[in-house]
């Protein structure tokens, strides 16, 4: 069986770890817009709900199953699911924890050199000229106006950002668990918290800039984000529960392969009780305390509603917030830090993602440390450089954070509570997650972790595919419509798209590639343990 070659250097290194995997983007762009646009209280509820009933306990089933596979020796999700599930298609439920991670770091990464480059720029001064179109200034930085647009190099280009982003994540790796992940968070997420305090500081003292607009304040702005309106038809939204539960998963890496990997360093009598729950907690304190109360309510009091309504996150973090901080006192400053924390809570996303494909090169198919990341920095760079080429409106980028970031996620996360829970048992799962536990999970946590995180996750995800991939109205008998969406149409439809048929092939081919190699592992750890069924 494969050795254990490296570990982080505490428990609390584990837990920044996974908490610098949850503290993304998400935090600071996504969720307040999802909060903003589905009605602040009523989204709320939704959110907690998705929180407590999927979120932290399938959260417990990953840190659990990692944990698990890590005293037997393995770290890559292939090989935990291997020593778990005791049959010969076990390794393949380990699928997905190699693929997402491997595949959305390949248009994560992209998304994390705009923040490095926006970050330069308003330190520049560039977001403060006269003048400046902040919409045409995204779609030419990003290449969103056309197909290798964005293959230049200078300051205003995202070409230079996207290589230098590609080297620090490469090379933190390189420097292994302790001394490059662990490292980049410990002292990531502190700076990440104190630049967002002083940014929430700032915007919550922003009171009333234009006194003609005497509407348009910082009390008005947090009653614009967190205000209820109307939850009793708000909750009876769908797709606001959809926008909800996704959120959960895409916030707090939920069966996204990090988690599992990172857990599996850690020894048999550490807790993953308290430690699934400070990382959770850690995320939500980024997301909720400090997320919430900074990009809508700054956008609110400069803009009003109207210059929020509708924005999705790429149009709110890199066109909106620009022109926001344009009009505030010190602007430039306070851009420059903000996408500064961007890119360090890209950075230790990003980071995250790379170490369950280098865990399973090494102990699957027996590389060294080298060999690995050159097969992962390849891999990678050709879908990123897929990503970089076809930009014009981001459709590559697009097709791969659906079907796989979003897709796949859901997936990952019903096959991780369907093992913990109905595979090894819910009884036994509980005894091992509660292995040098200094807390207890309240006893109805087994029912929920059983039956009610199953289905909620199965309902919610067919809910999902009825809506955004065949276009379902919601709507019962004579009233429902199906129109399929842009997802379906763009690889079958009358007129389809090249570019997202191209990127949905890639996927695939990558799916393949990673499934064969799964099998030589197999076989490798079939023969290592004197198994004869291979």
């Amino acid at each position: 069986m494969p050795a254990i070659k490296e570990a982080f250097s505490s428990r609390l290194g584990v837990i920044l770890a996974v908490a610098g995997s949850a503290v993304g983007l998400g935090n600071f762009l996504r969720f307040p817009g999802l909060a903003a646009q589905y009605g602040g209280g009523a989204f709320m509820i939704a959110y907690f709900v998705s929180l407590l009933v999927l979120g932290i306990p399938i959260g417990w089933a990953e840190w659990t199953i990692g944990r698990k596979g890590g005293l037997a020796g393995f770290h890559s999700s292939p090989g935990i699911f291997h020593v778990i599930v005791h049959h010969r298609l076990g390794k393949y439920l380990g699928l997905l924890g190699f693929i997402i991670p491997v595949v959305v770091y390949m248009y994560y990464v992209y998304i994390e050199a705009w923040c490095l480059g926006y970050a330069l720029n308003a330190a520049a001064g560039t977001f403060s000229q006269p003048g400046v179109n902040y919409g045409a200034f995204f779609a030419s930085f990003t290449g969103a106006g056309a197909n290798g647009a964005s293959l230049r190099f200078g300051l205003q280009d995202v070409g230079i950002f996207v290589i230098i982003v590609y080297a620090l994540n490469f090379f933190f790796i390189y420097r292994g668990l302790s001394k490059g992940i662990e490292f980049v968070c410990k002292w990531g997420i502190p700076i990440l918290i104190v630049i967002a305090l002083v940014i929430l500081g700032r915007v919550l003292t922003l009171g009333t800039p234009d006194p003609t607009k005497p509407d348009q304040n910082v009390l008005n702005a947090l009653g614009y984000m967190w205000n209820p309106q109307d939850i009793a038809t708000g909750l009876k939204n769908p797709q606001l529960w959809l926008a909800a539960a996704g959120q959960i998963f895409f916030s707090l890496s939920v069966g996204f392969g990090a988690v599992i990997t990172y857990a599996s360093y850690l020894r048999k009598k550490d807790d993953v009780v308290l430690s699934g729950l400070t990382a959770a907690s850690a995320n939500e304190f980024c997301e909720v305390g400090l997320g919430g109360l900074i990009t809508v309510p700054a956008a609110f009091v400069f803009l009003g509603a109207a210059g929020i309504a509708g924005q999705g996150t790429f149009s709110l973090g890199f066109n909106v917030l620009p022109h926001v901080f344009s009009k505030m006192p010190f602007g430039d400053f306070f851009a420059t830090i903000f996408y500064l924390l961007l890119f360090i809570a890209a950075i230790t996303s990003s980071l995250s993602m790379l170490q369950p494909g280098i865990a399973f090169f090494e102990e699957g198919l027996g590389w060294k440390r080298k060999s690995a990341m050159g097969l992962l920095a390849g891999l990678t760079g050709l879908g990123t450089l897929l990503v970089w080429w076809f930009s014009k409106d981001l459709k590559a980028l697009d097709t791969m954070d659906f079907w796989i970031g979003t897709v796949g996620i859901f997936i990952q996360g019903m096959i991780l509570v369907m093992v913990y829970s109905w595979y090894i048992g819910i009884e036994a799962a509980w005894a091992e997650t509660h292995e040098g536990a200094a807390m207890r999970i309240p006893l109805f946590y087994k029912f929920i972790l059983k039956y009610i995180s199953p289905a909620f996750l199965l309902i919610v995800f067919v809910m999902f595919i009825a809506a955004n991939v065949f276009g379902w109205n919601f709507a019962l008998g004579a009233g429902a419509q199906f129109k399929p969406t842009s997802y379906v149409t763009d690889l079958v439809g009358p007129n389809p798209s090249g570019v997202a048929r191209g990127t949905f092939l890639f996927c695939l081919g990558v799916i393949v590639l990673v499934g064969y190699l799964i099998k030589i592992a197999g076989k490798n750890w079939a023969r290592a343990s004197g198994e004869t069924k291979l």
